[in-house]
Parts: C-alpha cells; structure tokens; sequence
C-alpha cells in the first residue's frame, strides 16, 4: 500500500481506536485538535462519534446506542460493553469522588494514589470488618480490572511493598462514570454497604 493513499490523520484514528488520547501525548493531541472537522466526518460515517474535552485533556470514541426507529439495518457494536464486578464499581467510585476532590483543591491535572490510598478511601465503604478485609486483600482485581479499561495507569511498583504501587487516575472517568451516573451507582451501592460517612 502507498503512504500517499493513507489519510493524513490515520496514525491519530488508529491511536483513538486503542483507546482515548490525551493531552500530555502531545504529539498526538495537537494532530487530533488540528484533524478534529476530518475526524469527526469520518466517523459519523461510520456510526462513531469523537468526543473531545479539551478541559479534562482526553478525547475518546464513543459509539452511540442503536436508534430501534431507523428502518436502516443496526450497526453491530465495535466496542464490548464490559460489565464490571462490584468490587470494581465500588473502585470507580471512589476514584471518581478523589478526582472530584483532587480538581477542587486544585493542586495539578494529574491524580496519583498508591495503592494504600486506595485502600483507606475504600475502607470507608465498609462498617463489617469481614467484608472489608476481604476486599482489601483482593484489591489487585479490581484495580488489574480498571488497569484494562484505562481508567487506571499503573505509574510505579514497588516490588517490596505493594501498597506503594502507583497509579494514575485517568480523567476519562468522568467520561464514563458522569455526575447522574454516580449518584444512580452510589444509591445502589448504599443497599450492599452501610457507607460510614454519607
């Protein structure tokens, strides 16, 4: 194949489809800003959408819900919707309520928690002891799940102390699990646990 028949903004498609982009790649970025009218074309003729939010510095594909009402035949899915545990969704809330905290005080664009951070937010969660320590002690698959789907980023291990392992919190979360989202998700929560503080 010759390069002068591969479109201009490939190599910024190919990265988005790997999943979302974000602004301290910033090769990338400024090609997405720059290709952003030819990106979107492309894919709303493919049935996907460029979502971009240049405040929280990411941008992602998103492939909207079928419209049952169009006579059209349905686009099968490009992206598996996963369904996380709830040991992985109890994760997601607390690092989404950390970011929200993290912006408040506003003390950077990056979020880094180590692992034992992670574990004193969750253990707020829990008043039985049983349930709690269970958790804590299989906290890795829950945060090996959220390693998968981008919203963790493992930035350092310690291979002394687990519980100084670093991860970065990606802002694509808020992407994934918006404001209602979070409220819906933490009102379900509140049947499995008794949140200590509410």
């Amino acid at each position: 194949m010759a390069d002068n028949n591969i479109s201009p903004f490939a190599h910024v498609f190919l990265k988005l489809m790997q999943g979302p982009v974000y602004e301290e790649d910033k090769a990338y970025w400024k090609d997405l800003l720059g290709w952003q009218t030819e990106l979107s074309k492309y894919l709303n003729q493919v049935g996907l959408q460029l979502i971009i939010n240049e405040g929280d510095g990411f941008a992602r594909i998103l492939q909207p819900e079928a419209d049952d009402s169009s006579g059209d035949k349905p686009l099968p899915r490009l992206m598996r919707k996963t369904r996380l545990t709830y040991e992985a969704t109890l994760l997601c809330i607390v690092l989404r309520e950390a970011l929200d905290e993290f912006d408040i005080k506003g003390n950077g664009t990056r979020l880094f928690m180590t692992q034992k951070e992670i574990k004193e937010r969750l253990a707020l969660f829990f008043k039985e002891r049983n349930n709690k320590s269970k958790l804590l002690k299989d906290l890795n698959k829950p945060i090996n799940s959220l390693l998968n789907i981008g919203i963790l980023k493992a930035t350092r291990e310690d291979a002394a102390n687990k519980e100084l392992h670093q991860y970065e919190v990606k802002r694509v979360i808020k992407a994934l699990v918006n404001n209602e989202k979070l409220e819906e998700i933490k009102s379900k929560l509140k049947l499995h646990v008794n949140p200590v503080q509410q």
